[in-house]
C-alpha cells in the first residue's frame, strides 16, 4: 500500500498489522498505514491459557488489532488481538480493500501515463488532501457524484481517466448498524409517551428502521455508506429516546453488517 498516515494512531482505533517477531510473552508487529512498530502482550492475544503463541500468530501473518495505549516520548504503541470482533475485523479489512481498489486505479491510470505510480499517487493526494485524509473517502463521493477531481485541483485529463476508472470500479458498500431499543413506563400516559418518542426519532432521521419485536423492544438500524455517520445517527436517535423517556429506556448494540 502506498498510503501513509502521519503521526501516531489513537487509542481504540483499529488498525492493520504485520507480524514481525514473536516471543515467549509477546508479539511484535508494524502498523502498515503507519509505518511504525507496536507490541502485543500474550495477555492480549487471546482469552484463556496460551501454551504456544504461534498457534495464534505466525511471522508475515496479517491482523487486525485495536490501540491500547501509546507512549509518544518513547515510541511504543501497545495493541490487542483478543479485543477485535470479528464484525470489526471484518470492517477493517474492507476499508483497507476499498483502499487498495482505489490505490489500483491510481496505479493503471499511472501505467497509461508512463508515469512511476508511487509519485502520481502523491500528486493525486497533494491535490484532494485539504478535503481528504484517505483516497478512498475522496474516490467514493466520486463514485456518488458528490466530488470532482478537477474542482479539487486535479489535472482535467487525470482526472477525466480516474473519474472514468472509479465510476466503472468502485461501489460503494452499505453499512448498518442495529440494536434494541427497549422502553418502558408505568405511566397513566405511557403509551402515548412512547408513540410519541418513536414519532421523535423517526422524524428527525426519515430513513432510520424501527421495529416493534414484543415485550416493549424495537429493533433500530441504520444504514450509511459511512461507518461513522451511522454511529452519530443511531446516538442521536437513542439520546432522542433517552431524553424523552429518561431511566426507562435500555439499549442493547447487535453486530455491526
Amino acid at each position: 500500500m502506498f498510503l501513509r498516515k502521519q503521526g501516531y494512531p489513537e487509542e481504540g482505533e483499529l488498525v492493520l498489522c504485520t507480524v514481525t517477531n514473536i516471543y515467549h510473552h509477546s508479539v511484535f508487529v508494524d502498523l502498515d498505514e503507519y509505518g511504525r512498530s507496536g507490541l502485543i502482550h500474550i495477555s492480549e492475544i487471546s482469552p484463556g491459557r496460551i501454551r504456544n503463541l504461534r498457534e495464534f500468530v505466525a511471522e508475515g501473518k496479517k491482523i487486525v488489532c485495536v490501540i491500547l495505549r501509546i507512549n509518544k516520548e518513547k515510541g511504543h504503541i501497545d495493541l490487542s488481538l483478543r479485543r477485535v470482533n470479528e464484525s470489526q475485523k471484518r470492517r477493517k479489512l474492507s476499508e483497507i480493500k476499498m483502499e487498495q481498489t482505489s490505490e489500483k486505479i491510481v496505479e493503471q491510470v499511472a501505467k497509461k501515463y508512463k508515469k512511476e505510480p508511487k509519485q502520481f499517487y502523491d500528486q493525486v493526494m497533494a491535490a484532494i488532501s485539504k478535503e481528504y485524509r484517505e483516497l478512498r473517502f475522496c474516490f467514493v463521493d466520486v463514485a456518488n457524484g458528490a466530488a470532482n477531481l478537477v474542482d479539487l485541483g486535479v489535472d482535467k485529463k487525470s482526472a477525466d481517466d480516474l473519474t472514468e476508472m472509479i465510476t466503472t470500479r468502485m461501489k460503494p458498500q452499505e453499512v448498518e448498524i442495529r440494536g434494541d431499543l427497549k422502553i418502558t413506563s408505568f405511566a397513566h400516559d405511557g403509551i402515548e409517551r412512547i408513540k410519541g418518542t418513536l414519532l421523535k426519532i423517526i422524524a428527525e432521521d426519515k430513513e432510520i428502521t424501527l421495529k416493534y419485536k414484543g415485550a416493549g423492544a424495537y429493533l433500530v438500524a441504520v444504514k450509511s455508506l459511512d461507518f461513522k455517520d451511522a454511529e452519530r445517527r443511531l446516538k442521536k436517535a437513542i439520546d432522542t429516546a433517552q431524553h424523552m423517556m429518561g431511566e426507562t429506556v435500555a439499549f442493547e448494540r447487535k453486530e455491526a453488517t
